[in-house]
């Protein structure tokens, strides 16, 4: 088995508690590998999302652009999964773009094998609401902090759990997912720097 297929198994079922060995390999039988190069697009808002994927290594920028600027909603990272969840379930254009901020590997299922999985995977429907689950719950709980958090505890709190994307991707994209400016992420990032904050 190769070590694609183990990360991935190893990420299902953090997503799908007590899933069957024999279902899990089905499921992870659809994935396909696929490459993106630095800058290439996932996919674009206003089309309709036909993949979900898993990052095996590499970094996407998920965000949207409004007439005043553009605003990062996540960059995604290795060990998890990635689409317009929206688009993807419910069939309906896309409200994000998606872009590779690094050359990034990946395992791809598409709309149609997905679909498929409802007629050989017996509990199906069972694990794909706990995918959602999933999912909804990690959005819940980035809202939550985004709300409930100061700007500086935004960022020590992101900083803590994803250091080494402060040395691989432009800072801009980060202070725009913390929703703060530019001005204000440096001024944290100095303060912590000098021992400030």
């Amino acid at each position: 088995m190769s070590n694609i297929n183990i990360d991935l198994e190893h990420s299902l079922t953090s997503y799908f508690t007590n899933i069957d060995a024999d279902d899990l390999k089905t499921i992870v039988s659809f994935f396909k590998p696929e490459v993106l190069k630095k800058n290439d697009f996932f996919l674009k808002a206003g089309k309709k999302s036909t993949k979900l994927s898993f990052i095996r290594s590499g970094f996407l920028r998920i965000f949207c652009e409004t007439e005043k600027k553009e605003i990062t909603q996540w960059i995604s990272t290795q060990g998890y999964f990635v689409t317009d969840l929206s688009s993807f379930m419910s069939d309906i254009p896309a409200r994000w773009t998606i872009q590779a901020l690094t050359d990034t590997e990946l395992y791809t299922i598409d709309k149609t094998d997905y679909e498929k999985l409802q007629s050989r995977v017996p509990q199906w429907h069972i694990l794909e609401k706990a995918f959602i689950i999933h999912c909804f719950t990690t959005i819940e709980t980035r809202v939550y902090g985004h709300l409930s958090m100061t700007a500086e505890e935004r960022y020590l709190c992101f900083f803590n759990e994803n250091p080494q994307l402060f040395n691989q991707i432009p800072l801009q994209y980060i202070a725009s997912m913390l929703g703060m400016t530019s001005e204000t992420f440096s001024r944290i990032r100095n303060k912590i720097a000098t021992g400030n904050l």
